[in-house]
């Protein structure tokens, strides 16, 4: 649909990141780490028993040579420990004891997340089998938030048509659409740095924020609209550099002619590519509208807010989403 895709595979492989995948038993997730190997767009690390992996990746035919497998059962004493005691120092507190850590670190799941938050890997994607709360439990675990932020959540980048003039299709951030329910205003402006921070890292570009609303500006007031107003003020007191506004339309956001009428001397009013909705409701149906009705590629959801990257799929993620959202976590990290 764009440059955009072949751009995200070719910057992937040039950087040869160490990505994981704990759901080796799932027939997609095998086959688009035969993909990434074959491309060179990431180095893939499979976690599961080592015999039935290499069987399944002998059945399949890979011409991508070896392919690194972690066994947790052949796991040496060393390594074991180390996962372990990264474990137990991040929820020891939390009364998470010795016995609890070892039993965890037996998953699949939380030790692709405990690989990727003692640098062992780069990255790490989830998801095709288990649920998001499964995922994001094991990330925040293993791995927690980034230093500065207390909030994990999540974007999706939507590749859209041409709709303001430009040569070719344009990558919308729409965030956050898979994570907070009903985030606050300090909740709202963490979503607004990590999503400024990983455009940068996926897209290239420089964010231009838009605080979405029902009001532009004043047009209306309630507490929602406040509540945006009051996310626009945090932000900009830690990310002054960062061209943002709110509270925002989204035909003002994002239609230089609407917002010519609405907000003429906003600094990103009808440039928009960073949409930051109100709630997960607005989120999530405006991308599955925009995707479904406008045709939209909706690559997601992306998790940011972590440390070290460990990315989300849906369950009903294809081939093709598994090996996208891979490159997309090799450019985060």
């Amino acid at each position: 649909m764009s440059s955009f895709l072949p751009s995200l595979h070719q910057r992937a492989s040039a950087l040869g990141r160490r990505i994981v995948f704990p759901e080796s038993s799932d027939e997609r997730t095998l086959r688009a780490v035969i993909r990434l190997a074959e491309t060179g767009a990431v180095r893939p690390v499979l976690i599961g028993r080592a015999a039935a992996v290499r069987a399944a990746l002998h059945r399949s035919g890979t011409q991508a040579g070896p392919i690194e497998v972690v066994d947790p059962e052949a796991e040496t004493a060393e390594a074991r420990e180390r996962v372990i005691e990264h474990l137990l120092r991040r929820r020891q507190s939390r009364g998470m004891t010795r016995a609890d850590a070892e039993r965890e670190a037996n998953s699949p799941l939380m030790l692709a997340a405990l690989l990727v938050g003692t640098g062992r890997v780069d990255g790490g994607v989830a998801g095709a089998v288990h649920t998001t709360g499964d995922v994001l439990r094991a990330a925040l675990f293993g791995i927690g938030a980034a230093p500065g932020l207390e909030t994990v959540s999540s974007s999706f980048y939507m590749v859209v048509r041409p709709f303001r003039g430009t040569a070719g299709p344009e990558v919308l951030t729409f965030t956050d659409a898979g994570v907070l329910p009903s985030p606050d205003a300090q909740q709202l402006a963490d979503i607004a740095v990590a999503a400024a921070a990983e455009r940068r890292r996926i897209v290239g570009d420089e964010p231009r924020i838009a605080f979405l609303s029902y009001s532009t500006l004043g047009s209306a007031d309630g507490p929602d609209v406040r509540k945006m107003r009051n996310a626009l003020r945090l932000f900009r007191e830690r990310e002054p550099a960062v061209q943002a506004d709110g509270e925002l339309q989204a035909d003002a956001a994002l239609i230089a002619s609407v917002a010519q009428r609405k907000a003429p001397a906003s600094p990103v009013a009808g440039t928009a590519n960073v949409l930051v909705f109100p709630d997960l409701d607005a989120a999530n149906i405006a991308y599955k509208l925009v995707q479904r009705l406008a045709g939209a590629e909706a690559l997601g959801p992306v998790l940011q807010g972590l440390s070290r990257p460990f990315n989300d799929l849906s369950r009903g993620a294809t081939l093709d989403d598994i090996v996208n959202v891979a490159c997309i976590t090799a450019l985060q990290a």
